[in-house]
């Protein structure tokens, strides 16, 4: 049987994925699977940025050996090139952090996903599409394509673009835990107290679920 391992930030960017799947939640993290006879499917998303996901990478691992690695979610884009609401097969994952560039396997798309450290501004935004000639920007990819390739399994990244590169938006990092857990109820009081940040969270919160509903189209593509 193929386990494959399916890894994100946030329980809203499977929801089109995972509908009708068993649930569970353990450390935090939370847990979705489906099996027939070839195959095993196991989503996690233990919140965001590196050391969650490989902490949801660790959590399936540890209940068998992981055959397929797929990174799925939201990003922001970098260049006008990629459009809002719509998800894309990426080429390759670069670490920012590191330098470090991972390959995602053959079928793969053609742009390039910078992960960073912090949700990144419009000013962010454009110092990574030069210096690193991506075109979205994560917090979680690279460390799922790092530990795919220290497997010697393949690795996929599937990124639905949640919020244009000219989007003016509250400072999210403000409301990530040290966990990588987004603090929703600490945000919804920030937000409300700040009408002038509302049709830009309305746009993104389209886009995002737009992106969710492209990403399971594109992964029924990918493996389909």
């Amino acid at each position: 049987m193929t386990r494959v391992a399916i890894i994100a930030a946030m329980p809203g960017e499977l929801k089109p994925i995972v509908r009708g799947w068993p649930h569970s939640r353990r450390d935090g993290m939370d847990f979705w699977a489906q099996h027939d006879a070839e195959d095993e499917w196991i989503a996690a998303c233990a919140g965001a940025g590196l050391d969650a996901a490989t902490r949801a990478f660790a959590a399936i691992e540890g209940g068998g050996p992981v055959d397929l690695s797929l990174s799925i979610g939201w990003a922001g884009a970098l260049t006008s090139e990629v459009e809002t609401g719509r998800a894309y097969n990426a080429a390759g994952v670069i670490d920012v952090r590191t330098g470090e560039r991972f390959r995602c396997d053959a079928g793969a798309g053609e742009f390039w996903v910078a992960t960073s450290p912090k949700v990144a501004d419009a000013t962010e935004k454009r110092r990574l599409a030069s210096a690193y000639d991506a075109s979205l920007v994560d917090m979680e990819a690279a460390a799922v394509a790092r530990l795919a390739q220290m497997r010697g399994i393949p690795f996929y990244c599937i990124k639905g673009v949640s919020d244009g590169l000219n989007e003016k938006l509250p400072d999210f990092n403000r409301f990530l835990a040290p966990n990588g857990r987004f603090e929703t109820r600490k945000f919804v009081l920030f937000a409300l107290l700040r009408p002038w940040h509302w049709p830009a969270l309305i746009r993104m919160g389209e886009n995002s679920r737009k992106a969710s509903q492209s990403i399971a189209e594109s992964l029924l593509d990918l493996l389909g």
